[in-house]
């Protein structure tokens, strides 16, 4: 960061990537992934209301992914050092992380839902009910609030929580904070990668072995899968790479802070194009969500038309 950090090292750490990257950075996603998740957002609900189970799951991605858009502000203030409120920081900050991992248990459940209608449509339905669908949304929702929770008790910031602390840990790392961040990486990264990439596996190859699925279904099925799970990689595998670095070498280590603190605010930055980019995804891929765009679209035109005769006819009575 922009600014010296001391601990009882007396470890001195002095980045120029957050000020000079974040502001630009940040405010292009905003503008990108504001308008993207309120779009997704409408889709999914309209798609709900027609009975489609796994838009039940896309709404909480929206929501999450929203969260966290919304967020985005505060952290280009953190980086142009203006004043934040310390229990608005740590709001964000808890936002930040459960907007990492409520988005990987969801883009979880949404593999597993495609995964069990394409593999064993027969079976398994009352798994791909909507009613179920919200059961485990809300189960991804608690875990991982309870989880984050019981990590931060565990590394002290709980009792900090209205502190800055939380949104400028101490450098170099702790072990305390090494522990979370190895929990962070197999639990919120390496698990669902794997689980993502069973079901993208097992979804391919059934679809190949399935003579009466046709071939541009196949297609679309596969593509929005592998677009989802390459775009989580992407935006996640560095700044998980970076914390499993900082975690095995940091704490204690002054030089391997210096070394790593440029690479981890730039790949905390990435991790925002996974929130931009999941709507964008859907909504392109999806034509269900294609049609519900296209009616909403269909509608604001109707609504445009409407207002502009209303105001051809009372401008005519004005005249007359």
């Amino acid at each position: 960061m922009d600014a010296a950090f001391f601990n009882k090292t007396n470890c001195t750490v002095v980045s120029s990537v957050e000020r000079n990257m974040y502001p630009t950075a940040y405010s292009l996603f905003f503008i990108v992934g504001f308008p993207a998740n309120c779009l997704s957002l409408y889709v999914a609900w309209m798609l709900i209301r027609n009975g489609n189970s796994m838009a039940v799951y896309l709404l909480n991605l929206s929501i999450s992914d929203l969260l966290y858009t919304i967020s985005l502000p505060v952290w280009i203030e953190l980086a142009l050092r203006k004043p934040v409120d310390e229990s608005l920081c740590g709001v964000v900050s808890v936002i930040m992380y459960n907007s990492f991992y409520v988005g990987s248990g969801l883009l979880c459940c949404i593999s597993v839902d495609r995964y069990l209608a394409v593999v064993y449509p027969l079976h398994f339905n009352w798994v791909r009910e909507r009613r179920t669908a919200v059961y485990v949304s809300i189960a991804v929702w608690t875990s991982e609030i309870c989880i984050h929770i019981i990590l931060l008790h565990h590394t002290g910031a709980l009792r900090t929580f209205s502190s800055s602390l939380l949104c400028q840990e101490p450098v170099p790392m702790t072990l305390k904070d090494a522990d979370h961040y190895l929990t962070r990486v197999v639990l919120g990264f390496l698990v669902p990668v794997f689980i993502m990439a069973f079901c993208f596996q097992q979804i391919m190859k059934s679809l190949r072995q399935s003579p009466s699925i046709l071939e541009g279904e196949r297609r679309k099925v596969g593509v929005l899968l592998l677009f989802l799970l390459l775009t989580y990689i992407v935006s996640f595998l560095p700044f998980q790479t970076v914390m499993l670095l900082r975690a095995v070498l940091e704490p204690g280590a002054c030089v391997w802070a210096a070394r790593l603190r440029d690479p981890y605010l730039v790949s905390v930055a990435t991790t925002t194009i996974n929130s931009s980019l999941d709507p964008i995804i859907y909504c392109l891929i999806s034509e269900s969500a294609q049609k519900e765009i296209r009616k909403a679209v269909e509608k604001g035109r109707g609504v445009w038309k409407n207002s502009k005769l209303f105001e051809s006819s009372s401008a005519i009575q004005t005249i007359s």
